[in-house]
């Protein structure tokens, strides 16, 4: 039934215009607004919704992957823009990438909270 249907994610944000700049200014993002709500552009052709709500509660999880060619780079960039990097354990290096269990990943916070990540790819 849904097999062709071109399916497409979204997640809350407390603040449109916060999200906008955000993702726009700081990640770089392709963003539009419409109704208001964001478009966020990403590869691949399939946009990802961003819609208000005001009683936002961030979601405990990563709610979009950004996956990278090179980490250390990528990670520095961001830092650069005035990303903090998320420290869950003992297991993140100076850069905030966990190294070891896995693939090099990273985590970081929108302004609304929702955790997001760049991942070595």
């Amino acid at each position: 039934m849904f097999k062709e249907t071109k399916a497409f994610s979204g997640f809350a944000v407390d603040d449109i215009a916060a999200a906008k700049e955000f993702y726009a200014g700081t990640l770089g993002l392709d963003v539009t607004e419409e109704n208001g709500m964001l478009q966020l552009q990403i590869a691949g052709g399939i946009p990802v919704l961003v819609y208000p709500k005001p009683e936002h509660t961030p979601a405990e999880y990563t709610i979009l992957n950004f996956p990278v060619p090179d980490i250390e780079a990528a990670a520095k960039e961001l830092a650069g823009r005035g990303v903090v990097f998320e420290r869950y354990n003992d297991k993140h290096d100076e850069l905030g990438i966990v190294r070891g269990g896995g693939p090099l990943i990273a985590w970081f916070k929108d302004p609304a909270g929702n955790i997001l990540s760049i991942i070595q790819a």
